[in-house]
């Protein structure tokens, strides 16, 4: 199965704006709610735009199942969100083009910004991590140059573990990362409000 190209788009027009936020949605959920979570961390002057998943699934099993069981879903996800990177480049320079997604958006978005990589504003994964049984890190790109990028967890949570939040920091740090891994004791799955609060702090600097 591929994903149609379906893209929601809020803010100031990408013609205009002083940066895009690109967002997406976790398993089961939409571009409207990543959309709303986009608006609660981005500053004025903004242009936002959520890819819709194709029955609102990015890929079908877990992100740390081998690869191949997510195949073609994970691949056909993946060639949108670069399109997606490479359209918004053609307005807007990689240091003003953010990336952001929460759960399986949030391993789509590390998976895509390590595969796409270049000196992005900064890059946000609420509860994510690197896809993959084990990480081959093989078609990663070492072009970060110190983009910052916000990951958060919880101690326990049912669908990614600390251990692969922690794996997924070493990796993106060797990749030329600069990593902020913030882990919330018994927090559930969900975004609390002070991680929007951090994410504005250390991704938008306001």
């Amino acid at each position: 199965m591929a994903h149609s190209f379906i893209l929601q788009e809020e803010g100031i027009p990408l013609a205009q704006a002083e940066r895009a936020l690109l967002l997406l949605h976790g398993r089961g959920g939409n571009a409207q709610a990543i959309l709303e979570l986009g608006r609660s961390v981005a500053p004025a002057g903004t242009y936002l735009a959520a890819l819709q998943a194709t029955n609102n699934t990015w890929y079908p099993y877990s992100f740390m199942a081998p690869v191949a069981d997510n195949q073609p879903w994970l691949d056909s996800a993946l060639a949108n969100v670069q399109h997606l990177i490479e359209q918004t480049e053609k307005v807007l320079p990689s240091t003003q083009i953010y990336l952001m997604g929460f759960s399986q958006g949030a391993c789509l978005t590390l998976e895509s910004a390590a595969r796409f990589a270049r000196p992005f504003g900064g890059v946000i994964a609420f509860t994510g991590g690197l896809i993959g049984q084990t990480l081959d890190t093989s078609p990663y790109q070492t072009q970060f140059a110190g983009t910052r990028i916000l990951m958060t967890n919880s101690d326990n949570d049912p669908h990614v573990p600390q251990s692969r939040s922690e794996e997924s920091k070493a990796v993106l740090e060797n990749l030329g990362a600069e990593v902020n891994l913030v882990i919330y004791p018994g927090r559930p799955h969900v975004v609390q409000a002070l991680e929007l609060d951090l994410a504005k702090a250390f991704i938008f600097n306001s």
